[in-house]
C-alpha cells in the first residue's frame, strides 16, 4: 500500500514549461549541496516542474515535480516530511471535479505529484501550498478543455502531437530494428506470416485505418491481445496514428531467426534477442503499468519511485532475489544462495518449470511485497523465460542492480551502460560472488551506479516515454510501406470503450496526418 497523502480534489494557474527547468531533472543528483539539517523551506525557491503542468500532454495519470529548497537556494536531499506539500487541483467553471492526488515522497528532498482525471475539464487551476503559502509559479493554470485519459479526440498532426509531448527525435533502438528493412509489403505479409507462424505460434494481425483499430488473431493463447489493444486504443485517442498493418507476437520468444540476408519477416514482439530480427515494443508488463498507474496495477514506474525502502547506510549489504524457476541459472542462483546465504538471500515462490526439482531446490517461500525488495542494497536481475521484466522498476529503486549477461533485450537496453548504470555479471553467474564482494568494498562507487540507473529509469521509462516510443515506431514503420493497408477478410473492429458517465466533445477536427 502506498503510504503517500492521496486525495480527490481540483485545480489549475500560470502554465509553467517543464522544458524551462532542465537541470530540476537531475538537480537533487548532481551539483548542488543539500540543504543542511533545520534549513527553512522556501515557498518561493521550491522548483515545480513536470508534464503534468501541460494541458497538451494526455496520460493515464498526469504528473510533476517538486523539489524542496530552503531559503538559501540549496536543495533538500533528505524528505522534509511526506505532507510538506500540499496540492489541489480545482476547475473553477465546474462545482465538483473527479481527480484523484497522490504527492508521492521521494525521499530524496523531492516529489512526485501524480493525478487521475475521471472526466475533461474546461480549465484546470493547480494550486501547491507550503503551509498556506504557494510554491514557485503557483497556482498553475492548464487552459482548457484538458482531456482526461478516455476522451476520444486525437491531435490531427502527428508532429504537433510529438512537439507537445516532448519526444525525443529518435530513439536509437527503433531506428535499429527497421534498418534491417529496405521496404515493407503489407500484401505479401498478409499471405505469408500467418503461413509462417500462425499455425504454431499466437498472433495477431492488425491494421489500423483512418485511426480505428482492426486486428485478426491466429493460435490458441491470444489473451494477451488485450495488452496490445489497449495501447493501440488508447494511443489513438491521442493522436492520429498512421495508416499501417502490421503483426504482434503474443508470445514470450522473439520469431523472425532468419538472417537479414534472407526473406524476412517483421514481426512485433516485446522481446529481441541477439539471434532474431523482431521488432522491439515496450513490454506488455511496462505498457499495462503506465495505461493502468492509479488504476489496477500497484506496481509502476512511479509508485516504486515513493516505496524504494530504507536510506542506503540502512539496507542490508545482500544481493536479494524472489521468483519462479524459469531458467537453470535460478535454480544455480538459490543453490549459491545455500552456500553462502550471507551474501545472498535467493528462494523460489512457484515452481513450473522443474516442479521435479522442487524437493531439491524448495521449499517455496511467501511471495514479497516488490517494494521490500529495496530494504537490500544490491539487486539480482536474472533472464526468465526472456528477458526479466522487473529490470525498469529495480532500476527505479534506489538499489544496485546485478544484471546478468543476456542475448534477450527489452527496448531499451542497449542505452544502459554496464558500470554506469548497473553491475554486470556473467550469464552463468560465475562472478557473482566475486562482484558482490566487490560491491561491499566500493560502496560509494556502487551507491553512485545505483543513482544513475535510478534516473535512468527516471528519464527514460516514464509513461510519457513510453507513449512517445510506441508513436515513433509505428511512425516510421508506416514510412516504409510500399502498398496501402487493408482491413482484411475476418478482422473485427476493436472499438472504443463507452464513457456513458463522463462524455467528452473533441474540439479538434478530424484529419488524416502526413506521413
Amino acid at each position: 500500500m502506498l503510504k503517500q497523502s492521496q486525495r480527490w480534489t481540483v485545480m489549475s494557474p500560470r502554465l509553467f514549461s517543464w522544458l524551462l527547468l532542465p537541470c530540476c531533472l537531475d538537480v537533487f543528483r548532481h551539483g548542488l549541496s543539500g540543504a543542511e539539517a533545520g534549513s527553512v523551506l522556501s515557498a518561493a525557491k521550491t522548483l515545480v516542474w513536470g508534464p503534468g503542468l501541460e494541458a497538451n500532454i494526455v496520460l493515464p495519470a498526469r504528473f510533476f515535480y517538486i523539489q524542496a529548497v530552503d531559503s538559501s537556494g540549496k536543495n533538500f536531499t533528505t524528505s522534509p516530511g511526506e505532507n510538506t506539500f500540499e496540492v489541489k487541483i480545482v476547475s473553477p467553471v465546474e462545482q465538483f471535479t473527479r481527480i484523484w492526488i497522490q504527492a508521492l515522497d521521494r525521499q530524496d528532498g523531492s516529489f512526485l505529484v501524480r493525478y487521475r482525471m475521471y472526466a475533461t475539464y474546461t480549465d484546470l487551476h493547480i494550486h501547491i501550498l507550503l503551509k498556506s503559502k504557494h510554491v514557485a509559479k503557483s497556482p498553475f493554470i492548464l487552459k482548457g478543455p484538458v482531456y482526461h485519459e478516455g476522451c476520444d479526440c486525437p491531435q490531427p498532426s502527428g508532429s504537433v502531437w510529438e512537439a507537445d509531448m516532448h519526444c525525443p527525435p529518435f530513439f536509437p533502438q527503433i531506428d535499429r530494428d527497421l534498418s534491417l528493412y529496405s521496404s515493407i509489403e503489407p500484401d505479401r505479409n498478409a499471405r505469408e506470416i500467418p503461413q509462417r507462424f500462425g499455425q504454431r505460434q499466437s498472433l495477431c494481425h492488425y491494421t489500423i485505418k483512418g485511426n480505428k483499430v482492426h486486428v485478426k488473431t491466429f493460435g490458441e493463447h491470444v489473451g494477451f491481445r488485450i495488452f496490445m489493444d489497449a495501447i493501440l486504443l488508447s494511443l489513438s485517442r491521442k493522436v492520429q496514428l498512421p495508416d499501417m498493418e502490421f503483426f504482434v507476437n503474443l508470445g514470450d520468444w522473439p520469431l523472425e531467426k532468419r538472417k537479414p540476408t534472407d526473406r524476412i519477416h517483421p514481426i512485433f514482439s516485446w522481446c529481441g534477442s541477439n539471434n532474431t530480427r523482431d521488432i522491439v515494443m515496450p513490454t506488455y508488463d511496462l505498457t499495462e503499468s503506465v495505461l493502468e498507474t492509479m488504476g489496477r496495477v500497484s506496481l509502476d514506474m512511479m509508485s516504486v519511485q515513493a516505496n524504494s525502502g530504507p536510506a542506503w547506510p540502512q539496507k542490508n549489504a545482500t544481493a536479494f532475489w524472489r521468483g519462479r524457476d524459469s531458467r537453470q541459472e535460478r535454480l544455480e542462483l538459490v543453490k549459491l544462495s545455500r552456500a553462502h546465504p550471507n551474501m545472498i538471500d535467493a528462494a523460489f515462490t512457484n515452481f513450473f518449470f522443474f516442479k521435479h526439482d522442487e524437493s531439491l531446490y524448495g521449499p517455496l517461500v511467501k511471495h514479497v511485497s516488490f517494494f521490500d525488495f529495496f530494504k537490500y542494497k544490491y539487486q539480482i536481475n536474472i533472464d526468465g523465460t526472456v528477458a526479466a521484466y522487473r529490470l525498469p522498476y529495480l532500476l527505479a529503486g534506489d538499489s544496485v542492480v546485478l544484471k546478468q549477461d543476456s542475448g534477450y533485450y527489452e527496448h531499451f537496453y542497449n542505452e544502459l551502460r554496464p558500470w554506469e548504470h548497473y553491475i554486470p555479471i556473467k550469464a552463468d553467474l560465475g562472478d557473482l560472488l566475486e562482484k558482490i564482494r566487490w560491491a561491499r568494498d566500493h560502496d560509494e562507487e556502487v551507491k553512485k551506479i545505483a543513482l544513475a540507473g535510478q534516473q535512468f529509469a527516471r528519464n527514460h521509462l516514464m509513461g510519457d516515454s513510453i507513449f512517445c516510443y510506441y508513436y515513433k515506431l509505428f511512425q516510421e514503420y508506416a514510412k516504409l510501406q510500399v502498398t496501402e493497408p487493408t482491413v482484411r477478410e475476418g478482422m473485427e473492429l476493436v472499438e472504443q470503450p463507452t464513457d456513458d458517465l463522463f462524455p467528452c466533445s473533441c474540439h479538434r477536427t478530424r484529419a488524416k496526418d502526413e506521413l
